[in-house]
């Protein structure tokens, strides 16, 4: 009989253990980002998260001998399930060490409270929406995480196979090198694209000389107005709303640097695409430990205002609407913003993850010089509902 047992989290200061558990786990791993205490509290936060109008979760923590081995967070996104016509519970925010009996109960726990609300299937990792990270690492374990997305031991998919649970989809990520030197990819093509898109129809390019300017003509809001559209048909993609489109500008809004927010409109003065830059904070997160206060604040400050050279810029979102995407709206984006990365000394932009089904979205690259350097995957399994046998892997206080 395992001696693991999974419990149903109750209190703040459970919620806690369960945040900072990732960071335990990592915090000698120099490619891993720890999850940012404040933020994953109130991302987890029925109170504070506006997805809470359409999502239900549960929260779990794995003990053996009298420690805190694992966690995970089941989800149920009604929204999304009614959009694609599933009845899943979404596993995610999972980590546990390398024992099989661990993410068995984890796992399980998931299987066990998504059966209670009447869900057929378990799937991911995936959070509340499509902003939160989602996508377990199987490939580049060996490469710098970003804030905006997983990362985990090599043993995590393994686990999930021996599990019994399939592959359902993937995304990559890449590396793009800013054209100068041994790196200058035929980025003239861009720009020459950008040019005839402006002629032809009438696109330009809009920039903001301020955060304020952003919050007052509630730019942000718009800019995820795009996005609903333009990854409407992605797997499992589920429809920002107003409240969640308020709440995400007001969480990204200080990490945004305006040089690298290109904003694409028609003749008419609508947005039609956007690119969403940010200075990489991977090694700020890292040195803040994974919390803003009372210090670690000052390591982002210092990476998000100081006027200092930067190696790596983040992509957090690359997006066009459907009906402009093969006008050269996309093309406006790039010629915006290579100018930008060379003029402030960055080396390369690390992409946003991406379907490796999208040939759309995979194509965009192929005039600059980029790699593959990460894969991730989504797993799932069809959740068993035959009486288990009732042992210390049951889930306790519920």
């Amino acid at each position: 009989m395992s001696n693991v047992t999974v419990t149903q989290i109750t209190t703040a200061k459970e919620m806690r253990t369960f945040v900072r558990f990732n960071y335990e786990l990592y915090k000698d791993c120099p490619y891993a980002v720890p999850d940012l205490l404040e933020d994953t509290l109130e991302t987890l936060d029925p109170h504070s998260n506006p997805a809470f109008r359409f999502c239900k979760a549960a929260y779990f923590l794995a003990h053996k001998d009298g420690k805190v081995v694992g966690r995970v967070a089941a989800i149920v996104n009604t929204r999304a399930n009614e959009r694609w016509g599933k009845q899943d519970a979404r596993f995610g925010w999972i980590d546990f060490i390398d024992d099989i009996e661990v993410s068995r109960a984890l796992l399980r726990a998931v299987e066990q409270w998504g059966h209670s609300q009447g869900m057929e299937r378990i799937v991911g990792p995936l959070g509340f929406t499509d902003l939160d990270p989602e996508g377990m690492l199987t490939d580049g374990y060996d490469q710098l995480s970003t804030l905006c997305t997983i990362y985990n031991h090599p043993y995590y998919p393994e686990h999930m196979a021996r599990l019994g649970l399939e592959k359902e989809t993937g995304w990559v990520e890449r590396k793009v090198f800013i054209p100068r030197g041994e790196h200058a990819a035929n980025n003239t093509k861009y720009f020459r694209i950008a040019e005839m898109a402006k002629k032809r129809y009438g696109f330009r390019v809009r920039h903001f000389s301020s955060k304020n300017e952003l919050r007052k003509g509630g730019y942000i809001q718009k800019i995820l107005g795009v996005v609903n559209k333009a990854y409407a048909e992605l797997y499992g993609y589920s429809e920002l709303d107003e409240n969640q489109m308020a709440w995400y500008a007001k969480r990204f809004i200080m990490m945004l640097d305006c040089r690298f927010l290109t904003v694409v409109e028609n003749a008419e003065g609508e947005i039609i695409g956007t690119g969403v830059c940010i200075p990489s904070l991977s090694r700020a997160v890292q040195k803040a430990k994974g919390k803003l206060f009372p210090f670690g604040w000052i390591h982002i400050a210092n990476e998000l205002w100081l006027k200092r050279k930067h190696r790596i810029l983040d992509m957090l979102l690359v997006g066009v609407l459907p009906e402009y995407q093969d006008k050269g709206a996309n093309a406006l984006f790039f010629a915006d913003l290579i100018p930008h990365g060379i003029s402030c000394g960055y080396e390369w932009a690390e992409s946003h993850p991406q379907l490796e089904d999208n040939t759309a979205s995979q194509m965009q690259w192929k005039n600059l010089d980029c790699t593959i350097h990460k894969h991730r995957a989504v797993f799932a399994k069809t959740i068993n509902t035959k009486p288990a046998k009732t042992d210390n892997n049951d889930i306790q206080n519920q």
